[in-house]
């Protein structure tokens, strides 16, 4: 199976879709509070959300939207816009689907791809769209390089998919 990243070492085209699966836990709520200092009542107390009208405490929206940096990390994707539509809660202990995909790719690796996030009912809960530059051929010989060294800067080893669609 291709990595993500042996696939934009490969050079990345129109059509390429990448694939994540990740479920969402307390832990992941908290550490994300501690870095952006949201504290929010909606993603720690059950009860807060209940006036909100929720079902229990509901993760992040950034948190769960990071799963298109995920895969824009393993691509050497640049970004230079996102923009998010959330659309349905994710609360803790759901697993989430994100499906990105490149739908264009014009002069000198400028892209556009589109995300979407859907929950275990297959409910869309996040849609996105990403704005920026796929690796080009310098920086598809050092992606080579790297992944020859045993990829020694990637923290996670990729565990999304990756399928071309024509």
């Amino acid at each position: 199976m291709t990595t993500m990243r042996e696939r934009a070492a490969n050079g990345l085209k129109p059509g390429d879709a990448f694939t994540l699966t990740r479920t969402f836990t307390d832990e992941d709520v908290e550490a994300f509070a501690r870095v952006s200092r949201d504290y929010n009542p909606v993603h720690f107390d059950r009860r807060y959300a209940g006036t909100r009208g929720f079902e229990g405490r509901v993760c992040h929206g950034l948190l769960v939207a990071s799963m298109v940096t995920e895969i824009g990390g393993q691509l050497g994707w640049l970004a230079s816009g996102m923009r998010f539509r959330f659309r349905r809660p994710v609360y803790t202990g759901d697993t989430i689907r994100c499906e990105l995909t490149i739908v264009e790719i014009g002069a000198r690796g400028r892209a556009r791809a589109e995300a979407r996030f859907t929950n275990d009912l297959g409910q869309v809960v996040l849609e996105s769209e990403v704005t920026g530059y796929v690796p080009g051929t310098e920086e598809r010989i050092v992606l080579e390089a790297m992944i020859r060294e045993g990829d020694p800067t990637n923290a996670i080893r990729s565990t999304g998919s990756f399928q071309r669609k024509e």
